[in-house]
């Protein structure tokens, strides 16, 4: 007897996507996109101009009422008690011992209102933590807004001109982190955050999750941006756009055996607010020394691209660890990737070797990100 797959699981673009004949993988239970015009072209379009990514399998929960605050701060590393109203911010959800249950963006919708945007293949984890971790703090009402939204990412050099197109919101007033609500292709109410994945100038939007409404935006989006040559955006251009951005994804660069300082995130971690879960963890860590490895950018000196998954040794031949993600640069035209070593081998031009079939490939550690976008002059 043959045990029957769960169905994939499918955004309200997931028509569009197969009449445009983009490519489709299985991406954590999800039918998505990998490529729709070709990797290589939508990643130079996110860099160059401007590209559009259906990001609607990430997950949305929403504490709501007087004790929404505090139950943020138990919950999250970072300080949400920082936000004014409308701000986001990079945090984390943690286990006990420190190690990542699911980085996350906190928005705060009101003082009583936290959006928290998860994963998606954390999705139904992630809300089953929440509510076992703050579901009884009094004065907090926890709601999986998920399936509720469809959510595009529009980034990119042109992204601001694009969406211009479609909202009378002054978009020129939303800084980076910030977000605010207002009317876009027509619909009220539509959240417009200047946020995203791929280390460009960029806007989420959050739109009603009806298959006509979705593909209406989906289409006027394209065609607002066609001047300046948008393109339809996959996940494959999503992953080398945030590798080159040196941004981790859960699964590779953080996981439930990576801890904060492990993964170079530890900025985001406040000690030295009130308790939240993983934080004696993490204070040990630091009493201790700080961490035994750390995550490091590796260019491939000799010919060859480390994948992931792919060994990482001494230049004596000491096994170190693995490579977390690794691909071509199509922006930089190199060979790059991220691994975790042992902290006497993390210093920056130190040389390592990638085990490519069989062969021993040169490398060398450089800083992260690889890429980081040049600030607009004033």
């Amino acid at each position: 007897m043959t045990e029957t797959m769960a169905p994939l699981r499918k955004t309200a673009l997931n028509a569009v996507h197969r009449a445009a004949k983009s490519k489709m993988v299985d991406f954590g239970g999800w039918d998505m996109p990998v490529d729709c015009c070709g990797l290589i072209a939508e990643h130079m379009a996110v860099r160059t101009a401007v590209g559009v990514f259906d990001v609607s399998h990430m997950g949305d929960i929403q504490l709501r009422g007087p004790g929404s605050l505090a139950a943020v701060q138990h919950l999250c590393m970072n300080d949400a008690s920082k936000l004014a109203v409308g701000q986001a911010h990079y945090s984390a959800m943690l286990y006990p011992n420190g190690t990542f249950v699911d980085d996350v963006v906190v928005h705060k919708l009101s003082d009583n209102d936290y959006l928290i945007v998860i994963n998606a293949g954390t999705r139904e984890k992630d809300v089953e933590w929440v509510r076992r971790t703050i579901g009884h703090m009094p004065g907090v009402h926890v709601n999986d807004f998920s399936d509720y939204y469809t959510q595009l990412a529009i980034q990119g050099p042109r992204a601001a001109e694009t969406l211009q197109k479609l909202t009378s919101t002054d978009l020129s007033t939303i800084k980076n982190y910030w977000f605010t609500w207002g009317q876009v292709c027509g619909l009220y109410n539509v959240m417009i955050a200047r946020t995203g994945y791929t280390g460009e100038d960029g806007f989420e939007i959050y739109i009603p999750s009806d298959e006509p409404t979705s593909a209406r935006v989906w289409g006027e989006v394209l065609e607002a941006g066609a001047e300046f040559g948008i393109l339809a955006c996959g996940l494959g251009a999503r992953n080398t756009l945030r590798l080159e951005a040196g941004m981790a994804l859960y699964g590779h660069e953080i996981s439930d055996t990576i801890n904060v300082f492990e993964a170079g995130l530890g900025r985001y971690a406040k000690l030295d607010k009130q308790e939240f879960v993983g934080r004696k963890a993490l204070l040990e860590v630091q009493a201790a020394g700080g961490p035994g490895r750390k995550l490091v950018g590796l260019e491939m000196i000799e010919r060859g691209i480390g994948r992931d998954g792919y060994a990482v040794f001494s230049v004596e031949g000491k096994r170190l660890g693995d490579i977390t993600s690794g691909s071509p640069s199509p922006f930089l035209k190199k060979n790059i990737a991220m691994a975790y070593v042992p902290v006497d081998y993390a210093a920056l031009d130190a040389e390592v070797a990638v085990e490519i079939r069989g062969q021993m490939v040169k490398a060398k550690v450089v800083p992260l990100p690889f890429y980081k976008r040049a600030k607009k002059s004033a």
